[in-house]
């Protein structure tokens, strides 16, 4: 295109109006095709001139990045963008006409957490400066599947170890135990009973926290007999709710329970799915130490149940979100690190999959979806006669004869 160019340029001063009419019409077709290519693009393309204000902006970047549409032509591209962070980040790259590759950044949406990769680069034309090119990609799928990946290599590595090492000390522990017995009896009566029995108190508190650490252990190697059967979600909750209620009001914190109408039953294995969620409102509760608001939620689309439980307590740091399912990672001070890792099998074990979305000083929202199966989903996406959506399934075709 650009020697097709260079060629009419030199021919310009002969045409006739036709031939600069054609000229004309060949260059806004070869425009529009450059624009349907950049706007067909996955990935986000920003390009900036020297001044550092946009001139090209696809339809991908437009998406990707929270900008302000009003005057995002005729300012400095950081000064549009409606995040600190990345306006910071753009300021500092652009006016530094330094290549930055792949520096990613979280982005709160409504739809939750979403990660993008920027890269911006210099625009160079004949050995010189004349711009910026910026490449955006969300990376929120590639990190998640990342983490998926990550979080079941350890769950392998967490089976070979614990199944040795939780069996190795289960049996001196009963062994202590039972000695510990004994020497309260061999005790009893004397006049240094007292402060020896204290003494006492505290092996056995520490030989229980022991044998609690290696029963967690065991669950969590163990293959669970996971038992699906339709059963009533809501129900559940509402189970959970009123298990939970005493403890968690006593402790200055208000629960409330929104349960999701048209809820079909589905298969879930109600002991293991009441202990996932058990965890994550125990975690949510020890979030909140000064009281505060837990709302435990429930809905369904048509392929999915989804059950959430959200505190408005102290938050995850960002640099921590990608490691909470991990074995062994707590930030509890007598905490094993297991309880998310059990809650994550769980829901793995059902065919579903949990998300958090945090952020500190604001509270965490976890979020477990559960699949729902075919036949069920037509349940309540089949259309009534009358066009409306309905709960019921909804009556074979028939042939008219």
């Amino acid at each position: 295109m650009r020697k097709f160019l260079e060629r009419a340029m030199e021919k310009v001063s002969r045409m006739n109006e036709e031939s600069i009419r054609g000229l004309l019409r060949v260059l806004a077709d070869e425009n529009e095709r450059l624009d349907a290519v950049l706007d067909s693009m996955l990935d986000g393309i920003v390009v900036c001139d020297e001044d550092h204000a946009p001139i090209l902006v696809n339809k991908a970047a437009d998406r990707l990045l929270p900008m302000a549409q009003a005057e995002l032509f005729d300012l400095p591209l950081w000064e549009s963008v409606r995040d600190d962070e990345l306006a910071d980040f753009f300021d500092a790259a652009l006016n530094g006409e330094e290549s930055v590759i792949d520096r990613e950044f979280a982005l709160d949406s409504k739809s939750g957490t979403r990660i993008i990769s920027v890269s911006v680069t210099p625009l160079v034309r004949e050995r010189r400066i004349r711009g910026t090119l910026i490449h955006v990609e969300e990376t929120t799928d590639k990190r998640r599947r990342e983490a998926r990946l990550r979080r079941a290599e350890n769950l392998a590595s967490l089976t070979t170890l614990a199944a040795g090492v939780a069996h190795e000390i289960k049996n001196p522990l009963g062994s202590i135990s039972i000695h510990v017995q004994l020497m309260r009896k061999a005790l009893k009566g004397r006049a240094d009973e007292p402060p020896i029995d204290r003494y006492l108190d505290v092996v056995t508190e520490e030989i229980d926290r022991l044998n609690k650490i290696v029963v967690d252990f065991l669950f969590a190697v163990r293959p669970m007999d996971i038992a699906p059967i339709n059963d009533d979600l809501n129900a559940l909750l509402r189970e959970l709710a009123e298990f939970m209620r005493v403890e968690v009001e006593s402790a200055g914190i208000e629960l409330s329970v929104d349960y999701g109408k048209g809820i079909p039953p589905f298969p879930f294995d109600r002991r293991y799915l009441k202990q996932a969620l058990l965890n994550l409102v125990k975690n949510a509760a020890a979030a909140m130490p000064d009281g505060g608001v837990l709302r435990l939620t429930s809905e369904a689309s048509a392929e999915e149940a989804r059950i959430s439980v959200a505190d408005s307590g102290v938050g995850i740091p960002e640099d921590r979100l990608g490691k909470i399912f991990e074995p062994y990672y707590t930030t509890k001070e007598n905490g094993t690190g297991l309880g998310l890792t059990l809650t994550y099998k769980i829901v793995k074990e059902h065919g579903g999959d949990i998300t958090v979305t945090s952020k500190a000083g604001q509270g965490s929202t976890f979020v477990i979806a559960l699949p729902i199966p075919q036949r069920d989903r037509r349940m309540i996406t089949g259309a009534c006669p009358d066009g409306e959506e309905c709960d019921h399934e909804p009556l074979p075709d028939t042939e008219e004869g």
